[in-house]
Order: C-alpha cells, then structure tokens, then sequence
C-alpha cells in the first residue's frame, strides 16, 4: 500500500539520508548482528516534530528494507505522518504492521491508530480499533483520542455518550478529556451539556486549570451566556492574557463596546500586556461606539508595541476610522500598507461606501480589480453597497453581473439586498420585487427589509404590506420591521394601519429598542438615551436645544406638524430623540469650528434629520452622524445623503 502511495507522488522520490548510526548493525548473543531501531525512531521523531511528514513516511519506508523491526517508538509518527497527510490507505497498512509486530496493546501505539483513523475522518474504524483492545478501556489516553475524534467528527452525542461511559468505568478525567468537550458545546443547543461539564470540572478539580477555564469562557460568550461567561472570568485568580482575551473578544462580537473598553482599561491596570487578538477586540469596539480619541490610544500603542505590520490590525484601524467619521485618516493608513489583500480593500471600498461616496468607491474597486486582486464575495458587497447608498444603478447592476459571468460567484442574499436597495432607491419597486422573485437562493429577511425600506421612501403602502409578510415570517421578533411599516401607514395617514401594527407588538410582547446615541469629548465617550436627563450638564443642554429650536422656527418656515410633534417633546420631556441632545451637549462644550460626531444605534428619523440639516447651516458647522445603515455628513443646511436612507 506504501508503494502504490509512491507510485501516486504522495511520498517523495527521494528519501532524507538514514541515520548515520543505522549504518552500525547491533551484536547478538551468538555473534550475529541484527539492523536496530533506535537511531530510525530517533530521526523519525525529529522530522515529524518538525512536519516534514512526507520525508518521515518515507524514511520508514527506507527502514523497512534496511531489516531494521518497527517497534512500539516508531509507530506513533509514522501514523500521526498518515493522520496529518490524510492517507488512510497507508495508515491501514501500517495498522497491519503494528499488530504484526504485536505493538497494539502500547498505550503511545494505541493513541495514535485511535487519532490516525478519527483524523483520516474514518472514526467507526477508530472505534472498532477502542473495542477490540481490553486494554484500551482502561486509559484515559484512549477515551481521550476517541472524544476527540468523535467531536471534530461531529459526533456530539457518540462523544457525550462516551464520557458518560468513561465516568460509570471509573477512568479518571483530565483537563484533556474537557478540552475534548467542551468547544463542541460552543453553540446555544448544547448550552446545558456544557454546563454540566463545568460543573464536573469543578467536582473533578479541572477548574483550577487554566486551560479548561478559558476554554469554558469562550463557550459560554459563544452561546451567548455572556454574563454567564463574565461570573466565571471573575472567579479566575490568575488570569492570562488568553483568558483576558476571551472575554474582551466575547464583549466585541456581541456588541458590548463600552465593556470592552472598561475591561481593557482593567486589564492594563494589572499590568497584562496585550497582544494582536486584544487591540483587533478594543478597535472593533472603538468602531462601534465611534470612540476615536481612544482608538488612536490603541494605534499608538500598536506601533510602540511592534505590532505596526500586522495586517489584521491595519484592517482593524481601517475600519475603526472609516466607522468613526475619519475617512481621511482611513485612506491615509490604507495606502501606507505595504501589502494590501482583499480583505483591506474591501475595508476602504466599505468605508467610502458607507459615506456616500459611491464613485470614489467604485474608483477604488476598479483599481483592485487592476493590480490583481480577486474580489471575494464580501469585496462585491462593499461596492454594491457603495453603489446602492450613492444611486449608482447603472455601476451596480454592471457588477452584480460580473459576479456569475467573470468572477464565477453565486450572489447571495446579502448582494440581493443591495441591489433591491439600489433599485428602491431609483423607485423602481416592481423591478425589486421581480428580482426577489427569480433569485436562486432564497431571499432572508434583509431582501424583503430592503424592499420595505424602500416601499416606505416611496410611500407604496400595497407592496410595502406585503414585503411585511414575508419578513415577519423569516424575522418574527425583528421590531425595525414593524416600526417601518408603521412609519409607512404614518406618512400615508393610515391609522388603522398603525394601529394593527401596534397591537401584533403587544400580542407579540415586542418592545422599541431605546434609542441611543454617542458623542466623544476629551476621549470620554457620552451616551444619551431618548428623553435622558441623567447627565451632569442636563439643564444646560436642554436650554442649548430649545434656543436651537426657537431660532430655527424664526429663521425657517417649518411644516406644521413638525412644530405640533416638537411641541409634543418638550412638554412631555421622554419623546427628544437621543440625537438631538447629544449634538446639543457638543455645541456647549467644543469650539466653534470643531466637527461633532455622533453614532446612533437606530436609524435617525426624519424631524432629527430636518433639524440637524437646519442646525448644521445656523451654527456653521458641520455634523458627521452614523445611524444603523449609513453617514450623513450635513454641512451648511444639506445632507449626504440628498434625504434619501
């Protein structure tokens, strides 16, 4: 089988050199000398410690025809060799060696045919070899290559089921059996087995174990049992930087920015250096709460530490800039990287997409395409919703082609959107929906939502019903959805409408996400909730928003039911949207000149949008916004985005 191995070039053509000792045979008791496996076994192990697996196949080969007898040493790398190559073929052959040289009874040898054919993905022939060798159920070693081979099998309930076994036969438990286990409860479904597998290691006393610790942190951020996860970071006594970044990266994937930020800070107080993994968790966060002054910390920090050409953490500062407002100082770290990939261009393309700057986006994909670089599916999604945010019909649909007919991508869902996003943005609605209609993969809520998104711009109250329909049965608990079908009814004085929508929320039990909006100053990051008077300045930024609002009705012609809802707000105090006071408490405490930057976590709405356009030209300044699906940068009484989002 080895040679028909060779035959097929996946060994060498030529083995490394044998040992050099292998030359000198050993001496018998009756004066006859005998080929000996030592210095064989001894080179063996050095090329497979160093992965040189081909070259170790076939030196054994070599051994073989040398005389030298395999022994109990060398079978463990020659078949973690076969294991890490994928030859099951040639791993079968050498499980006939092992039990013609009777080594299968070695605990080292039985642990590695278990790896090799659970690795090869034959883990039945992994179990057949555990049955049929008594010993075998008795070693942990063993139980433990077999969990293994069941979980990155994906055999969850055959490696719980075995666990289970190996505690009714009284075979002890290490951290090696846990860390076999517990990634595999990494998803909500299997939440309860990895509870009780962290309630067994403490029973065990695995809990000390720094290992299973963190590896029991990232299982429970993973399904989502954050708080879960931070009760258990702060029982650990002695935490490392990988259980640091557990829980930083845990904060960062679900949103939680302000206690990522918090957590850093912590972390740097105990003197815990950070490494790559942390700072990519600290600027997605710094992204996301548009905390600016704080991720240029973080890239000075990056260049004192060395870790300045690390690409992933120049992708990381691409979007952190671009998400922060900065789109100069994105562009600025973008063409100072030596290396660019496609992940870093489809960081700036997105990041001028989601300014609305759709042509010098499309600019940019072009000259991707130019020096060579292969768009990628999420390369496609950045420019087509650079073009779908900037009108670009004619350069989106261009490109959504090219996907399938050039590049030989199957569009997905996500580009779907952009382009009924693009579409409903030219008001062609019936073109949207025909398009939804032949797409070959099924569309998700985010097509429909673009479809009723645009319905509501366009004031189509038919279609806009029905893209609800669709959307609340693959999104029932998405609340944007049904606030853009009330917004619908609302802008064609449909009250019936608006009141069966708000009665599905009741029945439903379905809440408004509060709006929230954050301003950074002296790099303290402020937040302000709908109606918030919780802030230390709040007299003051309440008399800064109503004197905005007085000239505002002086200076302009407002319409009015705008005036009739700001009327609404201030008697009442709970309905001022986050927004305003946030832009209020910027005016009161920067200079004149100075741009203010907010980021909203829901789309702002249109009186906020017509006020800050109008503030914008009265005070002279210019207002960066970043609501849930793009910038509006309002600058002298007009906006980016020409009142369409």
């Amino acid at each position: 089988m080895l040679r028909q191995c060779a035959k097929q070039k996946i060994l060498p053509r030529r083995a490394p050199p044998p040992p050099a000792s292998a030359a000198k045979p050993s001496q018998t008791h009756g004066g006859a000398t005998a080929p000996t496996a030592a210095p064989w076994n001894t080179r063996l192990r050095e090329l497979s410690k160093h992965s040189r697996f081909r070259e170790a196949l076939a030196l054994y080969r070599q051994m073989l025809r040398s005389g030298a007898p395999p022994n109990a040493f060398t079978f463990p790398f020659a078949l973690k060799s076969c294991a890490s190559l994928s030859l099951p073929a040639a791993g079968a052959q050498l499980h006939g060696h092992v039990l013609k040289a009777g080594c299968e009874a070695e605990p080292f040898v039985l642990t590695s045919l278990i790896s090799m054919y659970s690795r090869c993905s034959l883990v039945d022939d992994a179990r057949k070899v555990f049955d049929r060798c008594p010993q075998s159920r008795r070693l942990t070693v063993c139980y433990n290559a077999l969990v293994s081979g069941y979980t990155s099998n994906s055999r969850f309930s055959d490696a719980v089921s075995l666990f289970c076994r190996m505690r009714e036969m009284g075979v002890s438990v290490n951290s090696v059996t846990m860390l076999g286990l517990i990634p595999v409860c990494s998803i909500p479904v299997h939440l309860g087995v990895g509870t009780c597998l962290h309630c067994c290691s403490v029973k065990l006393g695995l809990d000390g174990d720094s290992s299973v610790e963190n590896c029991l942190v990232t299982m429970y951020v993973k399904c989502g049992s954050v708080e879960d996860a931070r009760v258990l970071f702060d029982s650990i006594s002695c935490k490392g930087l990988i259980t640091w970044n557990a829980m930083i990266s845990g904060y960062a994937q679900h949103g939680l920015a302000s206690h990522v930020l918090d957590l850093y800070e912590e972390m740097k107080s105990c003197g815990i250096r950070p490494d790559s993994v942390t700072l990519v968790g600290v600027l997605s966060s710094c992204s996301h709460l548009g905390a600016y002054h704080i991720g240029c910390q973080v890239e000075r920090q990056i260049e004192s530490s060395g870790f300045n050409s690390n690409p992933f953490l120049d992708n990381a500062i691409i979007n952190m800039y671009a998400r922060c407002g900065k789109l100069a100082k994105a562009r600025a770290v973008f063409d100072a990287m030596p290396e660019k990939t496609v992940v870093s261009w489809t960081a700036i393309i997105g990041g001028y997409g989601m300014h609305g700057q759709g042509e010098l986006a499309v600019k940019l994909f072009e000259e991707m395409l130019q020096g060579g670089i292969r768009p990628d599916g999420a390369a496609f999604v950045s420019v087509l919703s650079a073009c779908s945010h900037a009108g670009l019909t004619d350069e989106g649909f261009k490109y959504f082609n090219a996907m399938e007919k050039k590049y030989l991508l199957q569009p997905g869902p996500e580009h779907y959107s952009c382009m009924v996003d693009l579409l409903g943005r030219a008001g062609q609605l019936e073109k949207a929906l025909d398009l939804i209609h032949t797409m070959r993969v099924n569309p998700d809520g985010a097509v429909w939502g673009a479809l009723l998104g645009a319905c509501k711009i366009h004031k189509n109250v038919e279609l806009a019903e029905l893209a609800f329909e669709r959307v609340i049965e693959l999104e029932p608990t998405n609340i944007g959805y049904y606030v853009l079908l009330s917004n619908t009814y609302n802008e064609a004085n449909n009250m019936d409408g608006i009141l069966r929508v708000r009665m599905m929320m009741r029945e439903r039990k379905l809440k408004k996400e509060p709006g929230c909006s954050h301003v950074e100053h002296r790099g303290k990051v402020h937040l302000f909730l709908a109606g918030d008077r919780g802030h230390p300045q709040t007299k003051e930024i309440y008399r800064m928003l109503y004197e905005l609002e007085d000239w505002l009705k002086e200076i302009y012609n407002l319409d009015k039911n705008y005036l009739e809802r700001r009327d609404d707000e201030r008697l009442s105090g709970m309905g001022v949207h986050s927004e305003k006071l946030a832009i209020a408490f910027a005016l009161l405490n920067t200079k004149r000149g100075t741009e203010i930057v907010v980021i909203k976590n829901l789309r702002v709405c249109e009186d906020c949008h017509l006020f800050i356009k109008l503030v914008s030209k009265v005070v002279d300044r210019q207002f960066v916004v970043r609501d849930a699906t793009r910038f509006h940068h309002f600058e002298g009484g007009v906006c980016s985005c020409k009142d369409y989002w």
